[in-house]
């Protein structure tokens, strides 16, 4: 498969010398009017930029979680996975995993025991959406079309510690052994990297499990039963959730976005393997009422494209669709761990832009 066409690159500037913002970038959406939405692994705040023309993104501003929504505690951080922008609101999921913690290489002993210490972040567990208005984030607004109810902040339901999504996948057939064990996102264990948003429809891409080289993919649909708080409506059966199986090739999902009822995967390994990473596509995605599997020989679920491999860095983490050059199907991607290359000085990064292949 040939690597992506790269049609530009846009300089993202931010206020701020911090690595752990700038080289942890692991999400990205655009807004209708050009305003481009960062998270990033380590932090509590969205991340807003402003188009300032010839490709550039600056005037950052920040906007901390805990001013509109109810997190978990005050200190453990969100590790945000996934953006979406849909019918004015601004979506954001956790990864809702547990962590092992890492071995430093400076005493052997010390790290052996390390790698025995799993830890929980609660805020990790969360799925909320945030009104946009103007280019900020508000708590609530009304819109000038009267017949549609005011928007407002809100999070999926918290339930002992976790989310209402977990609670739900505890007894799945397929899921629920991983999230019992809690298996560390980077064992294979249950970890959420990607989300795509239609009206009251949510897809959760999954980094892991992979379940003998198949990627799954969680799709919930919320409403509102209380002010602040999303919960999960019943899908059929008294199951409040769907999942589909798609074969990319064992890789694990880093993110998702819809493009004209089609679901753009970005695929990449699971756990911490260094290896190549690919665009898909599932088609017709807003059609699906059920359970599914797709293998590529389906006629559905193809390959786009190849993303640049670097051993080390560049790890593509965020996606999301960008106008560029004449093209309406420009496709940005931000990356994690970025090449020096990419960093022009310490406050900037410069995310690529690539080009959808036209569908037959």
């Amino acid at each position: 498969m040939p690597n992506g066409f790269l049609l530009s690159r846009a300089l993202l500037n931010f206020q701020t010398e911090s690595e752990d913002l700038l080289a942890e970038l692991s999400a990205v959406t655009r807004s209708p009017d050009g305003h481009l939405w960062l998270g990033s692994d380590e932090f509590v705040t969205i991340e807003r930029l402003t188009p300032m023309g010839d490709g550039l993104y600056g005037n950052h501003k920040t906007f901390h979680l805990k001013d509109f929504i109810q997190l978990f505690d005050q200190e453990s951080e969100v590790d945000i996975e996934g953006l979406d922008y849909c019918d004015g609101y601004l979506w954001v999921v956790g990864s809702h995993s547990v962590k092992r913690n890492r071995a430093k290489g400076k005493k052997p002993q010390k790290d052996i025991e390390r790698l025995s210490q799993i830890e929980h972040d609660p805020n990790r567990s969360i799925l909320a959406r945030l009104p946009v208005l103007n280019g900020e984030i508000v708590p609530t607004y009304a819109p000038t079309d009267s017949e549609k109810d005011d928007l407002t902040a809100a999070s999926l339901k918290h339930v002992n510690g976790q989310n209402q999504l977990l609670k739900a996948l505890a007894e799945d057939e397929h899921l629920g052994l991983f999230l019992k064990m809690q298996l560390p996102s980077k064992d294979n264990g249950f970890d959420i990297e990607g989300i795509a948003v239609s009206g009251s429809r949510i897809f959760l891409g999954l980094r892991g499990p992979v379940l003998r080289g198949w990627a799954i993919i969680v799709e919930i649909e919320v409403d509102d039963s209380e002010p602040g708080t999303l919960h999960l409506k019943d899908l059929g059966n008294g199951c409040p959730y769907r999942k589909h199986f798609l074969d990319l090739n064992g890789q694990g999902i880093r993110e998702l976005c819809l493009h004209n009822g089609d679901l753009l995967v970005l695929a990449g390994p699971t756990m911490e393997i260094e290896g190549a990473m690919q665009m898909f596509c599932l088609e017709d995605v807003l059609e699906l009422s059920e359970h599914t599997l797709w293998s590529q020989e389906s006629g559905r679920l193809k390959v786009l494209f190849d993303l640049p491999f670097t051993i080390g860095s560049d790890h593509a983490e965020g996606l999301t669709l960008l106008p560029c050059l004449g093209y309406d199907d420009g496709l940005m991607v931000v990356y994690d761990s970025p090449d020096p290359s990419r960093r022009p000085d310490k406050k900037s990064v410069f995310a690529d832009i690539f080009r959808l292949p036209e569908q037959p």
